[in-house]
């Protein structure tokens, strides 16, 4: 596999929940092939509202839970360098809110399994420098990540 992920839990899963790991995998994995990426490696945490409500306030100066944060180790459009010891480009952490994520399939109407496979590939996007300021770069966005995550039919 090209992409390599390095999970991190710091919530509780519930048995029911675990399918959707494999599909955030799967989504991820599609997404590295969709960009044409080189051997890669992104760490992924599952935390719960009250953690990622703690990482909003301190790197983004907002007090509220979020669904999804990232923290690339690139700035877009830098070079891609590995030292000796590394063999995957190092693209950085994408942290879920597991909290969220449950709310958001159950408002949007759709599986767990899909709502986590969107959040990570939204994350997984804006380490690669994807972004939604302006309403092209959302549509860019959206069709990427809608791109991804049909291929793999993890459709609403």
């Amino acid at each position: 596999m090209a992409l390599q992920i390095a999970m991190e839990y710091e919530t509780e899963w519930n048995e029911n929940e675990r399918d959707a790991i494999d599909w955030m995998k799967k989504a991820l994995a599609q997404a590295a092939v969709t960009e044409q990426l080189p051997p890669s490696e992104v760490v992924v945490t599952l935390v719960d509202n009250e953690r990622i409500q703690q990482l909003n306030r301190e790197y983004r100066n907002i007090d509220r839970p979020t669904d999804v944060l990232s923290f690339p180790l690139w700035e877009p459009n830098e070079d891609w360098v590995l030292n000796e010891e590394e063999e995957r480009v190092p693209l950085g952490d994408i942290i879920i809110s597991i909290d969220k994520a449950r709310e958001q399939a159950e408002a949007y109407r759709h599986s767990f399994n899909r709502e986590l496979g969107f959040l990570a590939v939204h994350g997984f996007l804006h380490l690669l420098g994807y972004d939604h300021e302006t309403e092209e770069e959302e549509h860019e966005m959206i069709r990427k990540q809608e791109e991804i995550l049909n291929h793999i039919q993890l459709s609403r």
